[in-house]
């Protein structure tokens, strides 16, 4: 067992890799809450890939579909519902890059929760009465999101930014796509991914570390396995699509997202994500300029939401809001932006960001929940979350000029508007 410390704010982590491989981090909290969350490095993009040199093509939205099949057990019960039935609060869901099953207790019924979270997330139980079952569920949901303005507008941005990258498909799948998922398909994709070096685990509560190795190997019958399995990604061209891109649905508040198609490559990823995190702050945080001229003009009524999102096959950022005047808002965060590079950006107002955003950073280790979905979405991107606060003290004003400049440009910039009927 290794141990990870930071002493400014006073964590400790504990890392065992299990006799199985699975990497299993652990956060000790004094707190009632307990959390664990499981995740598997197999996303919505990943739809073409090799095992042991056979190339397999499976349907989109399949990683998705997996997620809801795996709660259904043999023996006839659903795993949600077995966990309810505990008192404790278990989900699951589905992004571009990976899959997470976990579950909230707050009952002192972790071990005896741990029984049924375990053995769903290891004992794949597919027919083709359950998955035709599942099918008509998916499609309802599929349905609700395209129904959703906040999910249109983010959808149509990413696909005026990406031409091949299968980030512009929907994590559900599509009604046709979904059609052709079969119990032989869920298991092969099963096989493939859920395995030890494709997994890790996170635990964050109130827990003595050695008790917590040993109740997880004790449920833990997932093997190794010799098989190799490849990504197989499109290759995506570095210029946009399209530059705009509109739609129409039934709502009171138009919505608008710009959207900026980044290179993917980056030597210090975590410097990068503070960096942009402090642009998005001066540039139409709360307590920007450009957002109180907005807001006392009546053109915002909310400060716009942020959205980074990036692996080693993309990488963009996303301004999402509201607004009747949306074209005027999308021209003024523009001139905002070049005026920013112009001008450069003031010491005392990076000081002051920088130092909020450090203690929103610290603040954010209260939650148990959030601490640990962080560690397993960082774990993927293979980045260790308590780095963050070591870098904060070297992040200076000339590298986020350079990040300014490298990646809000006009010529990668899309917009997506979604307006009333």
């Amino acid at each position: 067992m290794q141990t990870i410390e930071n002493s400014q704010i006073q964590e400790k982590i504990y890392t065992q890799k299990l006799s199985n491989g699975i990497k299993l981090i652990i956060i000790p909290k004094k707190t009632q809450k307990k959390y664990i969350i499981w995740g598997i490095k197999y996303g919505s993009i990943d739809h073409r890939f090799k095992v042991n040199e056979k190339e397999i093509q499976v349907p989109d939205g399949i990683a998705h579909y997996m997620e809801h099949k795996l709660f259904e057990q043999e023996n006839g019960t659903n795993s949600l519902d077995v966990l309810s039935s505990l008192g404790v609060n278990a989900n699951a869901y589905t992004t571009n890059n990976h899959t997470a099953y976990l579950f909230e207790d707050n009952n002192n019924k972790f071990f005896e929760a741990l029984d049924e979270f375990m053995n769903y997330v290891q004992n794949p139980y597919f027919t083709v009465e359950n998955v035709e079952k599942e099918r008509g569920i998916i499609e309802q949901e599929i349905m609700m999101y395209d129904d959703y303005p906040d999910w249109k507008v983010y959808m149509n941005a990413i696909k005026a930014m990406y031409h091949n990258n299968p980030i512009n498909i929907d994590v559900a799948g599509t009604k046709e796509t979904i059609a052709e998922i079969t119990k032989d398909k869920l298991y092969e994709t099963y096989h493939a991914f859920y395995t030890p070096d494709n997994m890790a685990i996170v635990v964050c509560g109130d827990f003595e570390p050695e008790q917590v190795i040993q109740e997880i190997e004790k449920r833990m019958t997932l093997k190794n396995t010799n098989q190799t399995v490849k990504r197989l990604y499109e290759e995506e061209p570095e210029q946009i699509v399209k530059k705009r891109e509109e739609a129409k649905m039934n709502i009171s508040m138009p919505l608008f997202m710009i959207g900026y198609k980044d290179e993917i490559t980056c030597e210090n990823q975590i410097k990068k994500d503070l960096a942009l995190d402090i642009l998005f702050n001066i540039l139409i945080g709360d307590s920007s300029e450009l957002y109180q001229s907005l807001y006392e003009e009546g053109l915002l009524q909310s400060e716009p939401t942020f959205i980074y999102e990036n692996s080693k096959t993309y990488s963009h950022i996303l301004i999402q809001g509201q607004s009747e005047k949306y074209d005027q808002v999308i021209q003024k965060i523009e001139t905002g932006i070049e005026t920013l590079k112009k001008n450069g950006i003031q010491d005392d107002v990076f000081d002051r960001i920088k130092k909020k955003l450090y203690g929103e950073y610290v603040k954010s280790y209260n939650d148990v929940g959030a601490v640990a979905t962080s560690f397993i979405q960082n774990y993927f991107r293979e980045i260790n979350p308590l780095d963050y606060f070591e870098e904060f003290k070297n992040l200076d004003k000339s590298y986020t000029m350079q990040i300014l400049n490298d990646v809000f440009k006009p010529e990668k910039q899309v917009v997506s508007i979604v307006k009333s009927k």
